[in-house]
């Protein structure tokens, strides 16, 4: 396939924004932080606790809000502790200068989403969160708000990336379905492909011992993003057993890790994105969107297959969530070219061949006690 006037741009495209001085950086770009179709953002050197969260709008920086809404400054060059129920505004070390006709995309990254932090991209003059217009030109500022553990951050953590686009690359719904039957995207005989995307369903028939996801534990230590398979799963999670049934009760407010009954593939010269779920088929979502790199459940980059693990959250009024109920939509976007390094190929990606997972933050300890 020959490379497009539009679409997403791969990593030898990204690394050429760097290099023409349109992403500029205080620091030395690290090795793995360009992804097969996204960058990787970093924390600067300091976080705003804030009294709530803002939009700066057409005519503000977000520094002169910042000036306004601050209630202290924390230092992030050595570790430091961000508390659940609190919002920050973090200075990132990119910063950029797009040219026309060249846009651009952030969401939180998967490790994010599943230790239940909500974050969110900001510009200056921003009339939308996580959506950076063609052509800007200027700094870029994380919201970060921790929702069920503390986080420990410091300068370089990486909790959100960026997508960059050249004009409409989203794949319409008959040409979404072409690519299904020729590429199966979603392990499902009859995918439904409808709202722009194609839908994903919960698994609640559970694994061999009955496991169907996990639920958050309040009042625990803090969790380190920094560092991989440093925390015991039980002293932050539930599990949560089927116990026979097809449906799991979600109780408000709570915070719950389950997986797709489908398998998920993007192929190589394609990036996916989990849509939010429309509050009204019911009063819950997928708490947070995502990004899929090309490769993700490829079977030549060692997917063959892998399930998307979904962060559910209910809102409002408990919520009977069903096995096999539709709880997201993929949407598809071309890549403008494929990729030098495909997601899982060599790239140490800690989510390919995946089942039920937690973020890469945790590891196996002790049994659970009984219940």
């Amino acid at each position: 396939m020959t490379a497009r006037e539009t679409g997403i741009l791969a990593d030898r495209a990204i690394a050429a924004l760097f290099e023409s001085g349109r992403l500029i950086s205080e620091r030395e770009l690290e090795r793995d932080q360009i992804q097969p179709a996204s960058l990787d953002l970093r924390l600067g050197a300091k976080a705003f606790r804030v009294r709530a969260s803002f939009m700066p709008g057409p005519t503000s920086l977000v520094s002169d809000k910042l000036d306004r809404l601050k209630l202290h400054v924390i230092d992030l060059t050595e570790a430091a502790v961000l508390e659940t129920g609190c919002v920050y505004i973090v200075p990132l070390m990119e910063r950029l200068d797009l040219p026309e006709g060249m846009s651009a995309s952030a969401n939180p990254k998967s490790s994010t989403g599943r230790l239940d932090i909500f974050t969110r991209v900001i510009t200056d003059y921003a009339q939308e969160f996580d959506k950076v217009p063609a052509g800007y030109s200027g700094p870029l500022y994380l919201e970060i708000s921790p929702r069920t553990f503390p986080i420990v951050v410091r300068r370089g953590s990486r909790l959100s990336q960026i997508r960059f686009r050249v004009g409409n690359a989203l794949l319409g719904e008959p040409e979404l379905l072409k690519l299904h039957e020729a590429e199966t995207l979603v392990a499902s005989k009859l995918p439904n492909v409808s709202g722009g995307g194609i839908a994903l369903s919960i698994d609640l028939s559970g694994d061999h011992e009955g496991l169907i996801g996990y639920r958050g534990k309040h009042h625990t230590a803090v969790v380190d993003v920094d560092k991989k398979a440093q925390h015991d799963i039980f002293d932050f999670w539930e599990p949560i057993y089927s116990r026979g049934r097809s449906e799991l009760i979600l109780d408000p407010d709570e915070f719950y890790i389950l997986v797709s009954q489908e398998a998920v593939h993007v192929p190589p010269f394609y990036a996916a994105e989990m849509t939010p779920f429309d509050p009204l088929v019911g009063e819950f979502r997928v708490h947070y969107a995502g990004f899929f790199d090309p490769g993700f459940g490829h079977e030549a980059s060692g997917g063959r297959g892998s399930r998307a693990v979904l962060e559910v959250r209910s809102h409002e009024v408990p919520f009977i969530l069903e096995d096999g109920q539709i709880v997201g939509r993929l949407v598809y976007e071309h890549m403008m070219e494929k990729p030098e390094a495909l997601y899982g190929a060599g790239l140490g990606s800690n989510y390919q061949a995946q089942g039920l997972k937690l973020s890469k933050h945790f590891r196996a300890g002790a049994e659970p006690p009984a219940t």
